[in-house]
């Protein structure tokens, strides 16, 4: 796969991939857009409800979700993060985009950590953040595990629609507890009619920059 490194509006870096013809983040602000879809709208909110949390994320990507996750931890907290990706980067790729963060040496020890966990199994990258890289294509992946939280972060239905089209939200929802969340930047209509026919309850929240809306849906108990 081929990538540009491209500095957003709020100065962190996102990535272009000349294969999908799509940014990996929000040009708008590639940090703003993690923060508001998947920490605010995600992670702070389930962790209302409880301190233990097992995440599923669908498009690893740049590792940005899984980082900010960890950064955004509260002491008591302590997470399990499963996550998917396809087409993994090249540790050169990686390597320079975190070189653009504006991060201390602690914060780039634990990025670095999570793209250099192997992939396959459980590691621990600090004792309250569990993680657990999984190469698969999105539509054939299975597991026995139960998730709080699914951050959806695919590329676009433009760029990937046959991700967007039911089965794998079908799939997802089964694999949410009662009372679980996923979110995803994702406003597009039929995204949210088709969430909703599956069982979801949809809450459309404010966006990031350059975005109006977002989507959180829930699995009611």
């Amino acid at each position: 796969m081929a990538e540009e490194l491209i500095i957003s509006e709020d100065l962190s870096p996102t990535l272009y991939s000349q294969d999908f013809n799509a940014h990996y983040h929000s040009l708008h602000g590639a940090m703003t857009e993690t923060m508001v879809v998947f920490i605010d709208a995600g992670l702070n909110f389930k962790l209302k409800e409880k301190a233990h949390i097992n995440i599923l994320e669908i498009g690893f990507g740049t590792g940005l979700n899984a980082f900010a996750t960890l950064l955004n931890l509260p002491m008591d907290a302590e997470i399990n993060y499963v996550t998917l990706e396809k087409f993994p980067l090249s540790g050169e790729i990686t390597d320079d985009f975190i070189g653009k963060l504006n991060l201390d040496q602690q914060a780039i020890a634990l990025y670095q950590a999570i793209h250099a966990c192997p992939w396959g199994d459980f590691q621990k990258i600090v004792p309250s953040f569990n993680l657990k890289k999984i190469r698969v294509d999105f539509l054939e992946f299975r597991t026995n595990y139960f998730f709080d939280l699914i951050y959806f972060d695919a590329f676009a239905p433009d760029t990937q629609p046959e991700l967007w089209d039911g089965e794998l939200f079908g799939y997802l929802y089964e694999r949410l507890v009662n009372g679980g969340v996923l979110t995803t930047y994702c406003a597009k209509g039929i995204v949210k009619r088709k969430l909703k026919e599956i069982g979801f309850v949809i809450e459309s929240l404010p966006g990031p920059p350059g975005k109006r809306e977002i989507t959180r849906a829930i699995k009611q108990s």
